[in-house]
């Protein structure tokens, strides 16, 4: 396979982040409804944008994603605009960003293997819950004036999507470990 240009480079790049971020959106809308924070496919399309794009492109994507939402283009589970970082949810989309970047960092760092990619997408899962139920834990009880327990918020926001999470994990390391490989022989990654 021939050599790309840098020009050719920058262009999969762009294509390659806003492909990451709209699978993240499209994942936005794919959910179980929960109290407060429901379940979507959100960190399967995250997870895999840090193992497949790597740190940096992982991290572009979900930047790309959070910033097109906040632009006001609905993309989030419950809508868009300037104003969502007032949701409780908004700290998981924080957490995507620094997420993505942790898992790319680990897999490139430890290599491609089922067993790496799956604790690096954990330990990438862990990050976006404690961002996000610290996050939702203060807006709830300082913004909205509710109030909302720590161990509540850790259940609604982390226990109880573990599972779904979890499988999620899976299929990451499953996709990742086999399709890493291919990616590299085609020099895509």
């Amino acid at each position: 396979m021939e050599q790309r240009t840098i020009a050719q480079t920058k262009t999969y790049t762009y294509v390659i982040c806003a492909l990451f971020a709209a699978l993240s959106a499209v994942g936005a809308f794919i959910k179980i409804p929960m109290p407060l924070v429901p379940f979507t496919l959100q960190f399967l399309f995250v997870a895999l944008s840090g193992v497949l794009l790597g740190s940096k492109r992982g991290l572009i994507a979900q930047m790309l994603y959070v910033g097109i939402g906040l632009a006001g283009i609905p993309v989030f589970t419950k809508g868009g605009g300037i104003g969502y970082i007032f949701q409780p949810t908004f700290g998981y989309l924080v957490g995507f960003i620094i997420g993505a970047y942790i898992i790319g960092k680990i897999v490139e760092k430890t290599g491609v293997s089922f067993k790496t990619i799956f604790l690096a997408s954990f330990i990438g899962l862990l990050v976006v819950y404690l961002v996000g139920v610290v996050y939702m834990y203060f807006i709830v009880n300082l913004y909205i004036g509710k109030e909302l327990p720590l161990a509540k918020a850790i259940y609604v926001g982390a226990i109880s999507c573990l599972p779904g999470d979890l499988i999620g994990c899976f299929i990451t390391s499953l996709v990742g470990s086999k399709l890493i490989p291919i990616l590299k022989r085609q020099q895509l990654i």
